[in-house]
């Protein structure tokens, strides 16, 4: 797929859009120092693309990517103060909406021109299935190219942008990535004990948070979304990648090291998804119900 020409951002444009962002959608009890603290960030506040890396490795290991608020059917607001005040205030997690969401809303107040795509979801799927475009993910402009960035696949999750150009393999601090050309989309893959994995399919459409809201509707509350019968946690951290899936812990480490251990007991579900996810589990009447029937998962 060819790489479109796109128009240079002007440094006036940018410090238009930097404004207006900081007024919108940071002001009141939000605040960017709180993010950056949430994420262990002290560096420059600019649009480079050495400050977009590092947020991105920053945001994928302080943030867990978690979907406790539809399995346990509470609400879902994707609005920028809903999710200040559950990704960083109440120091949850969150998933592909809600995590690059706020990422989409952190760069554009630090003056990056981001634009949000959605993508149709191929991991783990039948090769003959078409899945909907349920997935949010952000293309970035930084040092006059575009980048995917993309805080929010669970297990699979990017801890890097990538340049948005097709075939070449491109490292990340949690193995290769690359896309690939198939229908007239881009295909996002990575690279998994040397095979390439299909991750999910896209392309440059421009999404619009009206769009996100319809997707977030269907999937956190549609009775056969995965989201809605299953609980879900996922954390890239400097040593690998821990995950749940129900009752089933995993680990696959950067040096090769895999592990899995089957969870129990609720108590030992809500220490897990504290210790090693980083979530404030919600304190509702109905949580230990529901965790109950994660474990009782094949």
């Amino acid at each position: 797929m060819k790489d479109e020409a796109h128009p240079a951002v002007t440094t006036g444009a940018r410090e238009h859009r930097l404004a207006a962002h900081a007024e919108m959608d940071w002001g009141g009890a939000m605040s960017l120092d709180a993010y950056f603290k949430r994420i262990g960030y002290a560096g420059p506040r600019e649009a480079s693309l050495d400050v977009l890396r590092e947020l991105h490795i920053r945001h994928t290991q302080a943030i867990a990517f978690e979907n406790l608020s539809p399995y346990l059917r509470l609400d879902m607001a994707l609005d920028p103060a809903s999710l200040y005040d559950k990704l960083v205030h109440r120091q949850r997690g969150g998933y592909c909406y809600e995590q690059n969401g706020l990422f989409k809303h952190v760069l554009d107040t630090l003056g990056f021109e981001t634009h949000g795509l959605a993508g149709r979801v191929l991991w783990n799927m039948p090769a003959d299935r078409r899945s909907p475009r349920t997935h949010m993910l952000l293309l970035v402009e930084a040092a006059s190219e575009r980048y995917i960035a993309d805080v929010g696949f669970g297990g699979m999750t990017l801890t890097a942008p990538i340049r948005l150009v097709t075939e070449a393999a491109q490292e990340t601090p949690h193995g290769p990535y690359r896309l690939t050309e198939s229908g007239g989309e881009y295909v996002l893959n990575a690279q998994l004990d040397d095979e390439w994995k299909p991750l999910y399919a896209f392309n440059l459409e421009e999404h619009t948070p009206p769009d996100y809201e319809l997707m977030n509707w269907y999937t956190s509350t549609h009775p056969r979304s995965l989201f809605v019968t299953d609980l879900i946690a996922a954390r890239a951290m400097r040593e690998g990648r821990h995950t749940l899936r129900n009752n089933r812990y995993g680990f696959r480490g950067l040096s090769g090291v895999k592990g899995e251990q089957r969870i129990r007991t609720v108590a030992e579900l809500k220490a897990l998804l504290s210790s090693v996810f980083g979530i404030e589990v919600p304190n509702v009447p109905h949580a230990d119900e529901r965790f109950a029937r994660a474990l009782e998962a094949d």
